[in-house]
């Protein structure tokens, strides 16, 4: 079972890019009811796949990672594979879409 991480700019490169395997970045804030709605998509998503790690980055506080990975709305899902940026998902949507999209990095 596995729990989101939380990661900030100071940590975003050993969280993510030193991380083995496949990393979902969620880029979200506070103030974003979209991002609320899939905090707990993404919960059971971790827990149903231990082998995939998820990453939270609040874009409000982390400024610099979320300009360095181009995200200009949110939520934002990018998918790192072995440290390598292999796919992008964005915005709010039901579990069964997001994981159908997640599905091809998935092992």
């Amino acid at each position: 079972m596995s729990t989101p991480v939380n990661a900030t700019d100071a940590t975003f490169d050993a969280e993510v890019l030193q991380a083995p395997g496949t990393v979902v970045v969620d880029f979200w804030a506070e103030w974003c009811g979209p991002c609320r709605q899939m905090a707990p998509i993404l919960d059971e998503i971790a827990h149903a796949h231990p082998e995939l790690k998820v990453v939270k980055v609040d874009v409000d506080e982390n400024q610099d990672t979320a300009m360095r990975y181009r995200i200009t709305g949110i939520p934002a899902f990018k998918i790192f594979q072995d440290g390598q940026e292999v796919g992008e998902i964005i915005g709010s949507m039901p579990k069964h879409i997001f994981e159908s999209q997640l599905a091809p990095y998935l092992d």
